[in-house]
């Protein structure tokens, strides 16, 4: 019923809108530029693209992936145009075994992992593994062929694995040479 509801021009799809596909786009958002006001604006205008161009979608279950790349590109957008961002150190030490925030350890190394990689695999890779969209639709929202995004996922995650296999710098230390 949205799909009808954004053709209407209701304005109570924006809560709905919302309610349904927000935590996600903001995930999105947040994943590409690592700020979360930042991803909260993208987010609100996310669901004010929606509003405005939501009545061309034909199909129900065209919306989430539409969503989802509207926010893609708009989060790449606003990387493209320089936003300055302050990345603090928020790795905790080194948890040790049985310590219940061992998970939320292991999020934000991943996290941080994610974040290193170059901003076009980065969406990429929160296209693919976090909005679960296939290839062909990752490559329509990039601009890119599905071939180049194929080759973008498999060097992000030879590259994640690398880093996350390196147990001192996963830990949070640095080397200095």
């Amino acid at each position: 019923m949205t799909v009808q509801a954004l053709r209407e021009r209701r304005i109570d799809t924006l809560a709905g809108l919302l309610d349904e596909h927000g935590r996600e786009i903001q995930g999105v958002a947040y994943l590409i530029l690592r700020d979360r006001a930042l991803a909260e604006d993208v987010t609100i205008e996310t669901l004010l693209t929606a509003f405005e161009r939501g009545s061309s979608i034909r199909d129900e279950s065209a919306l989430r992936p539409w969503l989802l790349r509207v926010a893609a590109n708009k989060a790449l957008s606003v990387q493209r145009s320089g936003a300055r961002m302050i990345h603090l150190a928020v790795l905790p030490e080194m948890m040790h075994g049985g310590d219940l925030a061992a998970e939320s350890s292991d999020r934000v190394v991943i996290l941080q992992a994610i974040g290193a990689l170059p901003i076009q695999m980065r969406a990429a890779v929160v296209l693919r593994y976090y909005a679960d969209l296939p290839v062909e639709a990752i490559a329509a929202a990039l601009g890119k062929s599905p071939n180049t995004i194929k080759a973008q996922l498999q060097t992000a995650l030879a590259r994640l694995r690398r880093t996350l296999s390196e147990p001192a710098l996963a830990a949070g230390e640095t080397s200095h040479a």
